[in-house]
Parts: C-alpha cells; sequence; structure tokens
C-alpha cells in the first residue's frame, strides 16, 4: 500500500512573513486583546452593570489581564536587540545614541500623536453629559506639552488616555537599550560587553527596582522585562544558546526567590518560551509538514487560523492599543445613556466596545502606521513594538 504523500502547509495560513514573525506577531496580538478587555473591565460603567452576572470572569480580567503588558516589554526588548546591535555608522558615540533615539520618536509618534487627537476630541465630546471619573479633564498646555515629549508621568501629569504610559516606558527603555549598546560599540568586544551590561541592568531591576513602586514610572522598574528579551534574542542569534539561557534562568529564579511576583514570572517564561520557540521555528525552514489530509485540516483550525487571526490583529497592536480607549469610552457613553441598568445591552455593549476597538485600530495602522513605518529602520515597539 503506498504511503500517502506529504502535505505542506503553506506558511502563510499561520500569519504571512514567517513561522518565527507570525508566532511573535500572534503573541503581540493576544496581549494586546487581552488588555483591551482589562481596560473594559475596569473603565466605564458597562463593567459594573454587568459584573454581578459574571463576577468570576470580570475579577479575572480586571487582576491578571493587565499583567499581558509584560509579553510587551519582554517582546519590545526582543525585537530592539537585533537593530541596536548593529554598528552605529559612527565614531561619535552620542551622535549614534541621539540619532537612535529620534528615530524611535519618529517610529513612535505618528500613531500615538493621533490616537492622543481622537482621544482629547472624544472626551471633549462626551464630558458634558458623560459624568464618568473615566472621562480625562480638558487638558492644559502643560498637559500637553509634557505628553508631546512622552514626559507626563514623570512630570505627575494626569494622562490624557489609557496605554499613553506604556509609549513613555518603551522610549525610556530604548533610549537606556541605545546608550548600552551603542558604548559596548566603542569596546574591543561589543557583543560581549552589550550582553553584560543588558543583564547587570536587568539584575538590579528584576532584583531591586521592580520591587520599588515609587519607580514604576521609569524606565528602571521595567528594565528587568525588557532585558530578558533582549537576551532572548541574543540566544535565539548566537550559535551556542546554553549560556544565555541559565543567565536568563538565573535572573528570573533569583527575582522570584527575592520575592515572587506575577509578573516576572510572566515575563521570565515569555523569554526562555521566545528562545526555544524560535529556535525550533529556524530549524523546521518556516513551513509545516503533516501527514495525511485529515491532520492537515486539524492543524488549520485549530492552530494556523486562530494564530493567523491574532497574529493580524498583532501586526496592528500599537495602533488598536491605543485608540481603544477612546472607542471604549464613546460605547459606554452611548450604552449607560440608552440602557444603564440592562445587563444583556451592557454585555454586548463590551462586545461593542471591543470590535469598534480593533476595528479603529486597524483602521488607523493603515492610514498612519504602516506607511511611515516602512519609511524608518525602527523595530516595532513590543505591541508595538
Amino acid at each position: 500500500m503506498p504511503k500517502s504523500p506529504q502535505v505542506v502547509v503553506p506558511l502563510h495560513l499561520t500569519a504571512g512573513r514567517s513561522q518565527s514573525s507570525a508566532g511573535i506577531d500572534a503573541c503581540k496580538g493576544l496581549a494586546c486583546l487581552l488588555i483591551v478587555w482589562h481596560h473594559l473591565a475596569f473603565y466605564g460603567p458597562m463593567s459594573d452593570v454587568v459584573h454581578p452576572a459574571a463576577p468570576a470572569l470580570m475579577d479575572w480580567l480586571y487582576q491578571y489581564a493587565r499583567m499581558a503588558v509584560q509579553v510587551f516589554l519582554v517582546l519590545g526588548g526582543f525585537l530592539s536587540a537585533t537593530l541596536l546591535s548593529r554598528p552605529g555608522g559612527t565614531k561619535r558615540w552620542p551622535a549614534t545614541v541621539c540619532r537612535r533615539v529620534l528615530g524611535r520618536y519618529q517610529r513612535l509618534a505618528p500613531t500615538y500623536f493621533s490616537a492622543l487627537v481622537v482621544a482629547v476630541a472624544v472626551s471633549a465630546v462626551l464630558r458634558p453629559w458623560f459624568g464618568c471619573p473615566c472621562v480625562p479633564n480638558a487638558p492644559t498646555w502643560p498637559q500637553l506639552l509634557a505628553h508631546a515629549f512622552f514626559l507626563q508621568d514623570l512630570t505627575r501629569q494626569s494622562s490624557l488616555s489609557a496605554g499613553l504610559w506604556y509609549v513613555a516606558i518603551d522610549f525610556q527603555l530604548y533610549a537606556a537599550a541605545a546608550l548600552i549598546c551603542t558604548l559596548a560599540q566603542q569596546t574591543c568586544h561589543p557583543a560581549r560587553w552589550a550582553m553584560a551590561a543588558v543583564a547587570l541592568l536587568s539584575a538590579a531591576s528584576l532584583w531591586v527596582f521592580n520591587r520599588q513602586t515609587s519607580l514604576d514610572v521609569t524606565a528602571l522598574y521595567f528594565f528587568g522585562a525588557y532585558g530578558l528579551g533582549m537576551l532572548a534574542r541574543w540566544a535565539v542569534t548566537s550559535k551556542t544558546a546554553l549560556p544565555l539561557l541559565v543567565l536568563i534562568a538565573v535572573l528570573g529564579g533569583v527575582a522570584l526567590a527575592i520575592e515572587f511576583r506575577g509578573r516576572v514570572t510572566l515575563a521570565w517564561v515569555t523569554a526562555l518560551a521566545l528562545v526555544v520557540a524560535q529556535r525550533r521555528s529556524g530549524c523546521n525552514g518556516g513551513m509545516v509538514n503533516s501527514l495525511a489530509s485529515p491532520r492537515q485540516r486539524w492543524w488549520i483550525f485549530t492552530v494556523a487560523r486562530p494564530v493567523a487571526v491574532l497574529a493580524w490583529a498583532g501586526s496592528r497592536s500599537y495602533a488598536i492599543f491605543l485608540i481603544h480607549f477612546p472607542a471604549c469610552l464613546l460605547v459606554n457613553a452611548v450604552v449607560s445613556h440608552f440602557w444603564p441598568e440592562s445587563v444583556a445591552v451592557n454585555a454586548l455593549g463590551l462586545v461593542w466596545a471591543f470590535a469598534l476597538s480593533v476595528w479603529a485600530g486597524a483602521l488607523m495602522h493603515r492610514a498612519v502606521a504602516s506607511r511611515h513605518w516602512r519609511q524608518l529602520r525602527q523595530p516595532e515597539p513590543g505591541l508595538v513594538s
């Protein structure tokens, strides 16, 4: 009896470009969508109406979905490590650092400012008749100036939209990583010095700074997760990943031994999983072989298509992440005005707000982000990248 022919499942079924890219985009997409649902459970009256009907679900979204930010941080470091490891193109390291940081600002700013304009406009429309404390007050000039340079949290200015804090932190983290890598490139062994410096700063962050809540507006608080992502990337690209894997394991293990934190656990596991998954995907040529047609169909419907959907959201995660707050406010205002006590309508309102967030993010990505990003040699911001 002849053997069943092998069926090669095309990679486009797993998101488009390569298996490793699809996996990263899918992680970003899942994390981004969880954050949207966390904010739906956190902000606005709809979640208060729905909570008695589904307390376990709403409490989980409120307490745990927000930890998906750790995935963004690890992926942000992972995506930035390769670019920052390249020669800066000039022997004057201050100029190289400034050029890299400016490039990051140019990468983040267009979508950021577009979402900020929408958030301010929606808040202005809703403020007179939607008496919810989650609607930001009218912006002041110092507030706008601080937002323009991603300094709103450092200067203690109230944020004009949810999610903007992450962009400010990402900018700080990238600037710190750019400084480390550029200085390392002035030495005889740049890779070793960069890895050593990132490991030391990650250890300080994970073991000390991340335990100080007063530092949660600075890169020091979050560099542990970001640094784990950078080390994970270097572990993937190096010929021998074992020493870096051991280093990642030690950094996370000691941090949890000092004080167990769920957010650190998630970042640690994400970094380790990235190394394993990326090295394995690099060995299979970016294709998935299936031995028989039934098995192919099972793989497509249970793995490939869900991954493709998440990867689609992941490639638009920056825009979705920034625009979802005004979209959620708008739906909250309409539903609470016309159906303030209906559990069914408020539950549907949560779904409508989620769908509107994704749709608006996809539009913004197509109109602003994708065109601009192609012109810049910058990694995506963790969700964002």
